[in-house]
């Protein structure tokens, strides 16, 4: 990932391309690539500031309310995968990723891991 480049470089290609130089000759004055420009003046022209955007944060879980509830009973049953939850989550309407599925699973701390040692018990 590229090094981001700090306000005053920000500032001033906004205030080169603002001034009616072309973004390839602004990118090659301050020896920028042309979308990193491009960026910087959509940004600006859009929020009124070239500043960096807000990166990371919370986000709320998708698995909520009803389909919550619903996925505790399912989990409850038993003998499931995660893949497997989100395909019959999908079935009753909300669409997830298996990373969503899985985060929500080891949250509930309703995971487990197949080992050797839990094989032997299971067969003897």
């Amino acid at each position: 990932m590229a090094k981001a480049c700090g306000m005053e470089l920000r500032e001033r290609a906004v205030k080169f391309g603002l001034a009616g130089e072309s973004r390839h000759a602004v990118a090659r004055r301050l020896g920028l690539g042309v979308s990193t420009v491009i960026r910087r003046l959509d940004r600006h022209q859009k929020k009124g500031t070239a500043a960096a955007a807000k990166i990371g944060g919370y986000v709320k879980s998708k698995i909520a309310g009803v389909h919550r509830e619903w996925l505790l009973e399912r989990i409850g049953l038993g003998n499931f995968t995660s893949n497997g939850l989100t395909l019959e989550l999908e079935d009753h309407g909300l669409k997830v990723d298996y990373k969503t599925m899985w985060k929500f699973v080891h949250a509930q701390d309703l995971s487990f891991k197949k080992n050797r040692l839990r094989s032997r018990t299971t067969q003897a």
